[in-house]
């Protein structure tokens, strides 16, 4: 173990009592409870923590907070999590980290914690723990509003915890949230952060604990109290490992007890980093002298470092940084009117502190709606009061610091190697360029550099970039202005956005009471939505087409089965559920009867084609609604959507009962003869069960419906029962049908056999961009209904073209040809030059037992009135002919419905 050569004797706010154990870059050392990773490494002299991103210079620990730009850092145990600021990761026993370059790796195994999310409402929450906020919380909670504080460190006190000074008490009446860091601001005072859980209780989650936690949290008045970061100033080797913010050095003697260096040099245009050289000089670190840029310097603190023996040196600043890998000297000289003068001050030293001003955080803010304004007393951009929200600012983030001289850059050595954000290595010579070509804005500079792009999101980078392309622009930095700032304020794992919605979770595979029965007889999964659904049942020897040719032969001449449990079913309920419907699709439901089936189309606002499915009446205020598998969800909160937003006068309830009817279809010409034997109690004949009419009834001695729908143009049925009992009552079709060879099928032949018949799929032979009519629905659009969505497209010039794509058949001339999904059509033979005009696409193709070749559907230009016509499908080199014909390919008088 290497020892902790750089603890102070005593101090800081960790516990000596408890040392931890940890592995940085392959070697092992010892810190304290209460240490970040960056306080422990300095400890046992670790300064260097990685590589620049782009120029693999060396980099040291910069900072002590969430705006470090340097040492990120890749945690490798107990679980890998990639670029995470040394200065904020917690240490705990048995951390294995390693330096970055600025790329991460992610982990290649599923993270076993928990991750989870909270919802709050509060009448005040304050942003900021420190002085300023406390204060604005106990001010809050004295009047009874509910109060919530949050902040990104384990514990209260803000900026007195780097000084070594006592934080004062959270009042009792206040929820505190420590840990946590607000890092999106929203309309109506929706605020959302991220709360670290377990960093702090040795990284790998305990079972009953999440990792993170976001909360979104309402406010009815929010304080921020967010502070202020230390800057520094741009000049030659300013990124050398060594070179750190005054307040951060004085952070880690004060809070964690470290000394960063041995013998420093600071380097300073406000009063701020005097109070670091003190208390450096206090904790055993030797200043070697303190550079002020300020010409007569600050006679107070002057006059307390010479009372320890420190040098101040009134209007110099930093000429040259010595060292490779690590800060060896500094040289100051005089700096007058931006130019050196003078004779040289070569000082050894390990520590260069530097202080070129304090910017106040206004992220938050700048989200929220307010403008920040560059103040020239401070050098730096704060909150103007121009905020729309409902929100106060306090402390530092006001201005509150005490202002000095504004300095961007100090001149000599090669700009190249003067940095102005380090974590995107972005140099004075970057924008010396950019500005060069012409650019005139910070924001365009900024992506032609990157600065402000990275991790860090310009904390320390953002307003010295301005500051210096001012300076090359020879404008005022107040009219340049900054950057935007959007969330996330600071980094956000996703594992933590996603919350608990990640692997099953996150897309759930849901299966049908009869997935087992599926498996077991060896049928494929077609993913469907969430669903898997049995694709086609091979037999011994059997390919997929084999299988599906068969199945549809049995269906269309004997007798099939499918389950078809994952059809989308809605019931819609209450006096107003006929209105509701009336106006959700194009054609009326409202003079639906009780006992009858309607099929129905759903439109958006534009006219284009959403959802199709059936309607059936249940009562006069009752209706079950199925939808396409993989849009139930949608068309369920789409109602909703309308209900809520438009029509909340409606009487309507509509609730998902997808999960409580399991559907089997029963298909073919012998479909009636195997319900009668499953329902001797039904008049199943033509006339006692029409097409389009459902029936209460016991079926196999199980209470169920059966409905008379079909999808394949065959007499069938649809047999609806309890979820639970869909295993018997399937079985119980299987016995029923076993004199006719009856067959399962899967979904392959379901596709077959409506294709067939010219029955669309929305979402297949639908793209966002068709109509009903284009579709050969028109005959679905009421004339008669006053209103429903989509009504008033249907008379825009667009829509009513006759040349739009429209839903036709297409036949390969050779008979044989499967034509790809997707496969473009064109008029000639001959390819012209391109660009080529097509005039539509292949949207469904298959082979066809029933008609005993191969045929698609496609969505044509004009295609109803090309019927007759040959068109050609490029693939690869060769064009093949197709012959379009109607979409209904198959007993297009519709004979076989009834049987």
């Amino acid at each position: 173990m290497t020892g902790q050569d750089f603890r102070t004797d005593r101090g800081g706010l960790v516990d000596r009592s408890r040392p931890l154990r940890f592995r940085f870059d392959g070697r092992d050392y010892t810190g304290y409870e209460g240490d970040t990773l960056a306080s422990a490494l300095l400890a046992n002299g670790v300064h260097r923590t990685g590589a620049g991103f782009r120029l693999g210079r060396p980099r040291g620990i910069f900072s002590a907070g969430v705006e470090e730009p340097n040492a990120l850092v890749q945690i490798e145990e107990p679980f890998p999590e990639p670029m995470l600021p040394a200065t904020v990761v917690e240490l705990y026993d048995g951390l294995v980290a390693r330096g970055l370059g600025g790329r991460g790796r992610l982990a290649g195994e599923p993270d076993p914690a928990r991750y989870d999310a909270m919802h709050a409402h509060c009448d005040v929450l304050v942003v900021g723990a420190g002085p300023a906020g406390l204060a604005a919380a106990a001010a809050a909670a004295a009047t009874g509003a509910r109060t919530i504080v949050v902040d990104d460190q384990p514990r209260p006190g803000g900026s007195l915890l780097g000084t070594g000074s006592p934080a004062p008490e959270v009042d009792p009446g206040v929820h505190l949230l420590t840990r946590t860091t607000a890092f999106g601001y929203y309309d109506d005072n929706y605020v959302v952060a991220v709360e670290r859980r377990t960093n702090h209780l040795g990284g790998r989650a305990p079972a009953h604990l999440s990792r993170e936690r976001i909360w979104r949290i309402r406010a009815r008045h929010v304080v921020l109290a967010t502070g202020a970061h230390e800057r520094s100033l741009a000049f030659a080797d300013n990124d050398r490992p060594g070179v750190m913010l005054a307040g951060a050095a004085r952070t880690y003697v004060n809070r964690y007890g470290v000394r960063p260096g041995r013998r420093a040099v600071v380097m300073t245009t406000n009063d701020s980093a005097y109070a670091a050289a003190l208390d450096l000089h206090t904790a055993g670190v030797d200043i070697a002298a303190v550079a002020d840029l300020r010409p007569g310097g600050s006679p107070p603190w002057a006059q307390r470092c010479a009372e320890r023996g420190i040098e101040v040196l009134d209007g110099h600043a930093v000429a040259r940084v010595a060292g490779e890998d690590r800060v060896s000297a500094a040289t100051l000289r005089r700096l007058e009117d931006g130019t050196f003068t003078g004779p040289a001050r070569d000082l050894d030293a390990d520590l260069l502190l530097v202080s070129g001003g304090w910017n106040p955080v206004g992220a938050l803010y700048s989200q929220a709606g307010g403008r920040l304004a560059y103040d020239p007393e401070l050098g730096a951009f704060r909150p103007d009061g121009g905020c729309r929200q409902a929100v106060t600012i306090a402390g530092a983030l006001a201005g509150t610091h005490t202002p000095g001289i504004t300095v961007w850059t100090l001149p000599g050595g090669d700009p190249a190697t003067a940095f102005v954000d380090l974590q995107r290595d972005v140099t004075v010579a970057d924008l010396e360029r950019a500005t060069g070509t012409g650019m005139r804005s910070v924001e365009h500079v900024k992506r032609y550099t990157t600065a402000g792009t990275a991790h860090d999101q310009g904390k320390t980078s953002g307003t010295l970039t301005s500051g210096v392309v001012a300076g090359l622009l020879a404008v005022d930095v107040g009219e340049l202005g900054t950057t935007t700032f959007r969330p996330p304020y600071a980094p956000v794992s996703f594992a933590a956005l996603a919350g608990r919605d990640r692997g099953m979770r996150y897309d759930p595979v849901r299966v049908t009471a009869l997935h087992e029965w599926h498996e077991a007889h060896g049928a494929p999964f077609e993913n469907v939505g969430q669903w898997k659904r049995p694709w086609f049942y091979p037999r011994d020897g059997e390919d997929m087409i084999t299988a599906v040719l068969r199945e549809c032969r049995a269906a269309r001449t004997g007798v099939a089965m499918m389950d078809a449990s994952t059809l989308g079913k809605i019931e819609v309920a209450g006096p107003d559920a006929a209105v509701l419907l009336d106006l959700l699709y194009t054609n009326m439901m409202s003079t639906l009867k009780v006992g009858s089936v309607r099929y129905g189309v759903m439109c958006r606002p534009d006219g284009m084609v959403f959802d199709d499915g059936t309607v059936s009446r249940l009562a006069e205020d009752r209706f079950l609604v199925t939808t396409t598998t993989g849009n139930a969800a949608a068309v369920l909160d789409w109602m909703e959507e309308w209900l809520q937003t438009e029509w909340p006068h409606l009487r309507v309830h509509c609730t998902s009962v997808t999960e409580q009817w399991a559907t089997i279809a029963v298909v073919g010409p012998r479909s009636r003869d195997v319900l009668a034997a499953l329902a001797p109690g039904l008049d199943v004949s033509r006339d006692g069960f029409g097409f389009m009419t459902w029936r209460d009834t016991d079926i196999a001695g199980i209470p169920g419906r059966a409905c008379r729908i079909s999808f394949s143009g065959e007499l069938a049925y649809e047999l609806n029962v309890s979820w639970w009992d869909a295993v018997a009552l399937w079985e119980a079709v299987l016995a029923a049908g076993a004199a006719h060879g009856i067959t399962p099928y899967g979904t392959e032949t379901m596709h077959v056999l409506r294709a067939e018949k010219g029955y669309p799929i929305i979402g297949q032979d639908t793209d966002g961009t068709v109509t009903p009519h284009d579709l050969g629905l028109g005959w679905a659009v009421s004339k008669k209904k006053a209103d429903f969505i989509g009504k008033r497209s249907f008379t825009r010039a667009d829509t009513s073209r006759t040349d739009r794509k429209q839903l036709v058949g297409l036949l390969p001339d050779d008979g044989r040809t499967l034509l790809p999904e997707g496969a473009h059509l064109v008029a000639t033979p001959a390819l012209p030059e391109p660009p080529v005009p097509a005039l539509g696409h292949v949207t469904s193709a298959y082979h066809s037992a029933a008609l005993g070749r191969t045929f698609a559907l496609a969505l044509i230009r004009g295609g109803r009135d090309r019927i007759g016509q040959r068109v050609f499908a490029p693939l690869g080199n060769e064009l093949v002919p197709v012959t379009i014909t109607s979409s209904v390919l198959y007993d297009p008088e519709g004979a076989r419905r009834d049987g």
